[in-house]
This record gives C-alpha cells, sequence and structure tokens, in this order.
C-alpha cells in the first residue's frame, strides 16, 4: 500500500522515544543569543511578532515542524503524520528575564525549561524567545525532541531558519495543506507488509558486499570483530562516581565559549585531531572535578560515549539520527596532560581500527528488523557501559543572521540519559567553541566548579605543549592522522599565534 500518508520513525529514532523517562526527557536545547540590531523594541523588547513572521515563512523547509507522532497499534513503535490542527503559537514562546539580565539568570530560566517534557501529541519542539538580557541582546533557547535530530542536522536546521547575510526580508508564509492522516487499519497492514518484506530488504541489503569471496570474508570477520570489541564494553559495568545515579527532576545549565583558533593551534603542537584536545581537556577537568569531591580518580574505569556522525553524501541536510559511538576510557589516574593526550590518541586510532563505530551501526540497522520490546531494553541496556556523554559538533564558521540579529553564542546542551548525572556538548561557530554542560541538580551540585576546571585544563594542555608563546603562521598545518602508539613522544613546537585566556571563575586547587 502507498504510505504517502505517513513516515516510519526508524530504529534510531524511534530508541530515543522508548529510553525517555519522566526525569530522563531526551530533547535536545540549543541557547542562540543574539544582538538584537534592529529587532530592539526599547527597554530591552524585541521585535517577538516579526520573529514569528521570519519562522512561518521557513516552515515549509522543515515539515517535520508540522508533524506529531502516531502510534501503531499493537507495536511500541511510531510514524510521523501531518498535525492538521497545528498552531504555531503553541511552539513559539516569549518570556523574559527580570531586569537587569544576565547570564546567571538565562542560564537557571534553561535549566527551568529544560526540565519540563515535550508533549507528545503536538510536533516534538518548542522555541522560547527571551528578551531582557543585558547589552542589547536577546535568546533563543530551541528544545527538539531527539527523535527529529542528531547534532549534524541539528546545525543543518540552525542554518535553515537563519541567513548568512544581515539583510534578510520576512517573506510571506506558504500555505500548509495537511496530509489525511492514516487509518489504525492502514498502519496495522503497513506494520504486517514491513515484516514480511524483511528478508528481501535484508537481502537486498548484503548486496552491498565486496563481489569476490576472499574479499566477502574479510569484510565478515572485520565486523565481527568490531562487533565483539562492542559487546566488550557492553557485559561490563564503568565505574560508580558521585556524578551516576538515578536522575532526579531538576538540572543545573552551565556554558563557557574557547577560542577555536586556540584549539586548532593545540592540536597542531599535540600533533592530534580537535576531538583528541576536546577529550583530554575534558579528562583534566574530571580527574580534578573528583578529587575536589573526594574522589580517588586512580581506582575509577571511567568511560565517555562519544557520538560519531555516520551520514552519507546521499544523507545530509535530513532530519533523524544518523549516528553512531564509541565508548572511550578516559585515562584519570595520571597527572600528566600529555599522557591524556597519547592515551586518547591511542584509544581513537584503536577505535577507528577497530571499526567499532561500524559495529554500532550495523546494530541500530539490525535493529529495524527487531521487535520494538526489544529495542527498548537495548536502549536501558546502552545507559550502564557510560558515566556520561561527550559530543562534539561542527558548525558553521560563519556568522548567521535572524532578521539583522547577528547570532553571537550558539551553546549546545545534549540530554541526560538515566544513570548519567552530566552531560557534555561542544559546538564550533564563527571561529569559537561553545561548550554546554548539561547536570543533574543533586548529583552535580557545584556545576560551575566544572565549568571553570574545564577552562584550567584547556590552560593547563597549552602549558604542557608549549604553545602559549609562539609566533603566528599565516595557515595552520592540517592535523596529523593518529600513530595509536601510547608512548610519550616529544611534541614539536609550530609557530602560532599566542593563546587567549579564558574566562573563568575561581578553581579549587587539585590536591
Amino acid at each position: 500500500m502507498s504510505n504517502y500518508k505517513f513516515e516510519r520513525l526508524s530504529a534510531q529514532d524511534n530508541s530515543f522515544l522508548l529510553a525517555e523517562t519522566p526525569h530522563a526527557p531526551l530533547h535536545v536545547i540549543a541557547v542562540g543569543i543574539y544582538d538584537a540590531g534592529d529587532l530592539a523594541t526599547g527597554a530591552g523588547g524585541v521585535d517577538f511578532r516579526m520573529i514569528k513572521r521570519v519562522l512561518e515563512a521557513r516552515l515549509h523547509k522543515i515539515p517535520r515542524y508540522r508533524q506529531k507522532l502516531m502510534w501503531v497499534p499493537f507495536e511500541n513503535r511510531a510514524v510521523w503524520v501531518d498535525d492538521a490542527h497545528f498552531n504555531i503559537d503553541y511552539h513559539l514562546r516569549h518570556s523574559a528575564l527580570p531586569h537587569p539580565g544576565g547570564l546567571e539568570q538565562l542560564k537557571r530560566l534553561t535549566a527551568r525549561i529544560s526540565t519540563q517534557s515535550l508533549d507528545r501529541a503536538r510536533p516534538l519542539w518548542e522555541m522560547w524567545i527571551i528578551e531582557g538580557l543585558s547589552e542589547n541582546r536577546f535568546a533563543m533557547v530551541s528544545k527538539i525532541h531527539h527523535c527529529m535530530i542528531d547534532g549534524a542536522s541539528g546545525s543543518d536546521v540552525a542554518q535553515i531558519l537563519m541567513s548568512t547575510s544581515p539583510e534578510q526580508e520576512a517573506a510571506e508564509p506558504k500555505p500548509f495543506v495537511p496530509r489525511p492522516a492514516p487509518s489504525p487499519r492502514e498502519l496495522l497492514i503497513d506494520a504486517a507488509i514491513h515484516q514480511v518484506s524483511m528478508p528481501l530488504r535484508a537481502l537486498k541489503s548484503l548486496s552491498s558486499y565486496p563481489q569476490t569471496a576472499p574479499e566477502i570474508v574479510e569484510d565478515i570477520g572485520e565486523k565481527l570483530s568490531a562487533l565483539a570489541g562492542l559487546a566488550k564494553w557492553a557485559v561490563s559495568s564503568s565505574s560508580p562516581t558521585p556524578i551516576n545515579g538515578e536522575l532526579g527532576p531538576h538540572r543545573r545549565i552551565d556554558w563557557l565559549t574557547l577560542p577555536l583558533a586556540d584549539v586548532k593551534t593545540l592540536r597542531s603542537a599535540l600533533e592530534c585531531s580537535v576531538n583528541d584536545v576536546v577529550l583530554a581537556t575534558v579528562t583534566g577537568a574530571i580527574r580534578h572535578y573528583f578529587l575536589h569531591r573526594g574522589v580517588d580518580p586512580k581506582s575509577l574505569d571511567f568511560r565517555i560515549s562519544a557520538p560519531v556522525n555516520v551520514r552519507r553524501k546521499s544523507e545530509e541536510g535530513q532530519l533523524g539520527n544518523r549516528v553512531s559511538t564509541w565508548i572511550v576510557p578516559l585515562p584519570l589516574g595520571t597527572s600528566n596532560p600529555l599522557e591524556w593526550v597519547e592515551h586518547i590518541r591511542a584509544e581513537t586510532a584503536e577505535l577507528k581500527e577497530s571499526h567499532q563505530a561500524q559495529a554500532f551501526d550495523m546494530l541500530m540497522s539490525a535493529a529495524e528488523y527487531l521487535p520494538a520490546s526489544l529495542l527498548a531494553l537495548g536502549a536501558r541496556a546502552a545507559e550502564g557501559p557510560i558515566n556520561m556523554i561527550v559530543t562534539n559538533v561542527q558548525g558553521p564558521p560563519f556568522p548567521l543572521y535572524l532578521l539583522g540579529a547577528k547570532l553571537l553564542e550558539m551553546n549546545p546542551i545534549v540530554p541526560l540519559l538515566n544513570g548519567t548525572g552530566l552531560g557534555i556538548a561542544l559546538f564550533s561557530y564563527n571561529g569559537r567553541l561553545h561548550i554546554g554542560l548539561n547536570a543533574d541538580y543533586e548529583l552535580v551540585p557545584d556545576l560551575g566548579i566544572l565549568t571553570a576546571l574545564l577552562a584550567q585544563s584547556f590552560m593547563t594542555l597549552v602549558d604542557a605543549a608549549g604553545a602559549r608563546e609562539q609566533t603566528p603562521l599565516p595557515k595552520a598545518p592540517p592535523a596529523k592522522s593518529a600513530t595509536g602508539k601510547r608512548a610519550p613522544r616529544k611534541h614539536k613546537q609550530p609557530g602560532k599565534a599566542p593563546l587567549q585566556a579564558v574566562a573563568g571563575a575561581s578553581v579549587p586547587q587539585p590536591r
């Protein structure tokens, strides 16, 4: 039958619905801070009417924003259908900070917004326009369920809703003609056809294998080896820590910013990738934070989940999730910052060679053929092997505008899985690396200290690499590939501009 009336959620998208709990809402948040520009109306206000108009004019480019969930009878799976009663006034919210509005007030309001689950009877997104921020600024807090987007598609959405030019006019919205909703009978028939056609689709997927017998054997061997490596983590739990436990209903939100040029300078000095620099910085911050909490980091098997974008060229620009994951143990036991980098570089090199990301992607592809009940169990099991999530998304290197209002910052907030009381998300935008932290209110009561420790950890790496006092070069050289060797090496010091100081609060001295 024709399913023009609806689209099935992929198994990976559906898994985010199954894994969600009342105290672990799985929506992604981005906090954009804008220079109000011509949108300013005086006394800290912004022209909300014009923002609503430009958003309405762009909705036809993001059909999912006017679609809602409909559940297949007798299955724990959902499909997307058009919302015949779509009302933008429900999704677009207008709020203000008490005068004078500061970043701490904005962070507290964002934390409140993040704890409220999205209404599954409506399209799964909200957008909060928050005026009253000091220095003629306003904020946009975008909240989208993870079943709709991952990091890469979230970046695409931001570029659709905004413009690369400050000269932007609000066009007239295009009329919305919703498709008729399917009946439960139609969904049942489609589900039956989907089940019956599974063997044919599985055989079709095998056509992508190499043609010669030796290549088939080698390819299957690599996949089985990758699955075995992934299973190694699944059967063993990570260490209990102060940031792990049952989540409560409340959150703390914080963020900081690093100059992206300085991150790339450090990458070149250490001969590693930007992601290696990020994970080494997180290693130092978490190590010192546990010392601050009275925990010996040497005894911990501390693992992070690092999402990996696996989109093909043909899938670029599409919503939904096309991510795999790396499970990376962090070297919290050593105080030597260069050893943080060596360990992380060796781990990521090994992960690339082991094809762990492809193994996870294979599991999600196989999940398309599994009952939703098994997928729900898998979603719950995935929480055990890790302590936290660290996700790093590459955004546009150029400025974006909303009706002439320049986007100054884009701070990403990753949702928390049950049992993980801290998540760190990074988003590069217009020459800066924005780092957002989401924490359970009780498990991480002193989030500001951890934020400051991230800044301190980065500067510790800068000092250890000798990347501070260097002269600028015309262009940074490309990062070299990882070697996989764990032994410390002598670090070259290519000429670079001095790194800027990072603003941060006072930091407790490591014990």
